[in-house]
């Protein structure tokens, strides 16, 4: 015999109580703050839509204030931005960038018809964040090509940068062949022309005993 047939009012309170608490969870959950709107493919599709990115020319009117609505974010951290960013530029560091308030500051922007610019160190850097914003539908987001090394070595002179894609190749940090190469007895470095021949070790012999 179950203990619900001998106090089955006992039995009916527990059931309803276990309902009232499924309903006032389901009344209170909380809508996720972002949801996907493109599948990945059509994420990747989009990639080749000239109209999701910023180039570097192009911030030589954001900067002089003659552009419109068009924010730009540096997605580095507090001390970077600190030390040097375009002018301008709002710091909001990619390790916050979902928060809930950030994400109200972006939809709000949006809802004004406001261009979000994001750019990082370089433009691996801003390119998750950015594919991420343009799959949960701000559109109103776009990537700066280059990211802040190109505008940095270009500042000087965007205008020229209108007829050099090189941004679109990046900047090498190190120059890694120039480095390896040896030098000779005037001190300068050439590369070698014969292949480096790299010989094993032979293994020497375990010690007796060992484990």
């Amino acid at each position: 015999m179950h203990i619900h047939e001998l106090n089955p009012w006992r039995t009916l309170i527990a059931l309803s109580a276990f309902v009232v608490l499924l309903i006032v969870g389901f009344l209170t959950m909380h809508k996720p703050l972002l949801t996907y709107e493109k599948s990945m493919s059509e994420s990747v599709a989009a990639l080749e839509d000239s109209d999701a990115y910023f180039y570097p020319w192009q911030l030589e009117d954001v900067i002089g204030n003659k552009a419109g609505n068009i924010v730009l974010f540096d997605i580095r951290d507090n001390f970077v931005f600190g030390q040097g960013h375009i002018p301008g530029a709002e710091n909001m560091s990619a390790n916050n960038l979902t928060r809930e308030e950030n994400i109200e500051r972006l939809k709000a922007l949006r809802d004004n018809g406001t261009t979000v610019v994001l750019y990082g160190e370089d433009e691996l850097h801003a390119n998750g964040p950015w594919m991420l914003f343009r799959q949960v539908g701000f559109s109103n987001v776009k990537l700066l090509l280059g990211g802040y090394r190109y505008y940095f070595e270009h500042k000087d002179d965007l205008a020229a940068t209108k007829n050099d894609d090189s941004y679109k190749k990046g900047i090498a940090r190190f120059n890694y062949a120039e480095m390896a190469a040896p030098e000779d007895g005037t001190g300068v470095k050439h590369v070698a022309k014969q292949p480096v021949q790299v010989e094993r070790r032979q293994k020497s012999n375990v010690a007796a005993g060992g484990c």
